[in-house]
């Protein structure tokens, strides 16, 4: 995922966990909030200890961040986002993150159009 695309400074994911909306799947859960400046998407990437060891979650991590780097032109911009890795992610494949991303897009109608 390109730089210009991530959010990375803590009081940042501190604010859109707060006031943020949240979406959950097995694999993922995704927090939105809107931003003034209707030109940008911030994308913040995390995977808590639960998710296993240090190999794990950087796995989870990998894993979420090539699937949006997939996605990230059919996304609607304006938003700030953080896609938080469940245990269940270690195990999955790219295309069942892929779909489970799609599938949180859908129900927080952040797609504008999907290229498959």
């Amino acid at each position: 995922m390109q730089k210009r695309f991530r959010l990375t400074r803590t009081d940042d994911f501190k604010r859109v966990r707060q006031t943020g909306k949240s979406f959950a799947h097995p694999l993922v859960v995704l927090v939105i909030q809107a931003h003034d400046s209707k030109e940008h998407l911030k994308i913040g990437i995390t995977a808590g200890k639960t998710v296993g060891i240090a190999v794990h979650r950087n796995r989870a991590k990998r894993l979420l961040r090539e699937a949006m780097r997939m996605l990230i032109p059919n996304i609607a911009s304006g938003y700030d986002l953080i896609l938080v890795a469940r245990q269940k992610l270690v195990t999955a494949s790219l295309t069942d993150t892929r779909s489970a991303l799609i599938n949180l897009f859908q129900r927080a109608n952040l797609l504008t159009k999907l290229d498959d």
